[in-house]
Parts: structure tokens; C-alpha cells; sequence
């Protein structure tokens, strides 16, 4: 760029067949081989193909879509020549760190939330079309089965990240300025992006209690890094810090690769029958369920 930083502009996706969390029958192995990698992969595909018809009717309803509308990707995340088995580096076991009692709680009470269905107000925020999931619109932006493209904007003062999914947009300041007072909360947080040489850090707190990502507080802190690595490649790293929700901090990267793009437009309240229907579905159950037995 013309202030001598990297240039992060572009359409990216972030699909990736890598989990989360390293499956325990990989226990120990923070990487595989190119043929168990193979291997590995296909298996993964075959489980998340969901124009398979097995399973019997109720099953193949489960599975909702099918392929058309997933973006899972066809690989591993490739890090330095290795095929990675998770997201998460740190723990070095690649599984997220247990949560703390508060945190367990705090999950158990937003799980009997969204059984709720007495009202619109009740529903998960991605199904209000408020914003999208906290893992994938971030921080951190971690992939999902679908939409899973974003777009960097870069100025002097600012980074803009367009987020496909539900179509939200995360503004990150560069002009030094601190966070916000602790009482101004925000669905994504308050991003403050820094240069530390070649990568751009990002801050960000300030999230409200809503936000919830994997059982997180109004507490959580997240650190991003963003490292162009080449022409098609920016390494993404994040550090997750919730004191009260984790019983440590914990670390995660993969790449973001280059998209043709574009993105096109979410647009998720137009024709959102979705929402509706859940209600009516739960209207419906209630009153099945107050039938007298024959």
C-alpha cells in the first residue's frame, strides 16, 4: 500500500476440511502425510456429503440442504507444507480447553434459550437475521458449512472486513484511538487494528453478553493476526481470552486463500420463511400435544 503496509485487499475464503478441534483418533499427530491426508479428506466428504439418500426418510430430512448449498472445501488447511489436523495449535493436543463452572453454566442457560420458541425474541440472533453466527462473522472467523467468503478493504485509517454471511461488516480503526468505554457493547466488539511489521493485529473487546461464542462472556478478548504470506495466501491466527469461560487461553490459525468472488448479497430477511415457520412448527407440536389420547 501507498503507507508502505501490506496490501490485505481481496475477496477470501476461509473453507477449510480441517476442524476445529483435532479429532481424538489423531491424538498426537498435529499433522498428516500427503496420502493420509488423502485419506482423510475423502472420509470427511463422504460423512458431510448430504445428497447421500441413506438413513431412511427422517434422516435424509435432518440433513436439510444438500450439496449445492454447502462450501466445506475439499482440503486441509496447509500450513508451512503440513497438513494440519485442527484449527486449534495451543493446547498442543488441539482441543479447546475445558470451560470453567461459570462457563458450563452460561452454556446450559443459552442452550434452554434457544429451546424457546414463544416468541421471535427468543431466537438465536443468526436466525433474526441480527447478524450471523459469532464464529463465523468474527472475531474470530472461523468456517462454516456455508458462505464462507469475506472481503478486505484497506485505507490508512481503517480495515473493512465484509462478511458474506448475513452480510455484516466489521470496521477495525488504525488511528490509535482506545477501545470504547466498557459500558458501549457491540455484536462483534470493538476492533482496533495495529502494525507490528508485516502483520496486522487486531484488538478487539467490548462484546456484548449476547454474542456468545462457544459459552463467552461480555468478557471475552480476541487477538487477530493477519500475515500475507504470498499473492494468493494470508495467514489468520487468533488468540481467545475469556477468564471466565475457559480455564485457559487458547490459539488457533489457518489460511485465508484467495477468491474469484464476487460476493454476492446475503439478504437475509427477504423471504425469510424460516423464522415463521419455527414458530408455526412449535404452535402446531403444542397442540398435538394437548390432544386427549384415544
Amino acid at each position: 500500500m501507498a503507507d508502505g503496509h501490506p496490501d490485505l485487499q481481496g475477496i477470501w475464503t476461509n473453507t477449510t476440511l480441517t476442524p476445529l478441534e483435532r479429532s481424538p483418533d489423531l491424538a498426537g499427530k498435529p499433522a498428516l502425510t500427503e496420502d493420509e491426508a488423502t485419506a482423510f479428506e475423502k472420509q470427511i466428504l463422504d460423512r458431510v456429503n448430504f445428497d447421500r439418500r441413506d438413513g431412511g426418510a427422517e434422516t435424509d430430512v435432518t440433513r436439510a440442504y444438500n450439496n449445492l448449498f454447502m462450501d466445506r472445501g475439499t482440503q486441509l488447511a496447509t500450513i508451512n507444507g503440513e497438513k494440519r489436523t485442527s484449527i486449534v495449535v495451543d493446547p498442543p493436543d488441539g482441543r479447546v480447553p475445558p470451560l470453567t463452572s461459570e462457563g458450563s453454566e452460561r452454556v446450559d442457560t443459552r442452550t434452554k434459550e434457544m429451546q424457546r420458541m414463544d416468541g421471535t425474541q427468543n431466537r438465536p440472533l443468526a436466525e433474526r437475521c441480527i447478524m450471523g453466527q459469532a464464529s463465523t462473522s468474527g472475531p474470530p472467523m472461523l468456517p462454516g458449512p456455508y458462505n464462507n467468503n469475506y472481503q478486505i478493504v484497506q485505507t490508512p485509517g481503517y480495515v473493512m472486513i465484509l462478511v458474506e454471511q448475513i452480510h455484516d461488516v466489521r470496521i477495525i480503526r488504525l488511528d490509535g484511538r482506545p477501545h470504547l468505554p466498557a459500558k458501549v457493547r457491540q455484536w462483534m466488539g470493538d476492533s482496533l487494528g495495529r502494525w507490528e511489521g508485516d502483520t496486522l493485529v487486531v484488538d478487539t473487546t467490548n462484546f456484548t453478553d449476547k454474542t456468545g461464542f462457544r459459552g463467552s462472556s461480555d468478557g471475552l478478548h480476541v487477538v487477530e493476526r493477519f500475515t500475507r504470506v504470498d499473492a494468493n495466501t494470508i495467514l489468520y491466527q487468533f488468540t481467545i481470552d475469556d477468564a471466565s469461560t475457559f480455564t485457559r487461553a487458547w490459539i488457533g490459525e489457518y489460511p485465508f486463500l484467495a477468491a474469484a468472488g464476487p460476493i454476492y448479497e446475503y439478504a437475509c430477511h427477504e423471504g425469510n420463511y424460516a423464522l415463521g415457520d419455527i414458530l408455526r412448527g412449535a404452535r402446531l407440536e403444542e397442540k398435538v400435544a394437548q390432544k386427549p389420547a384415544k
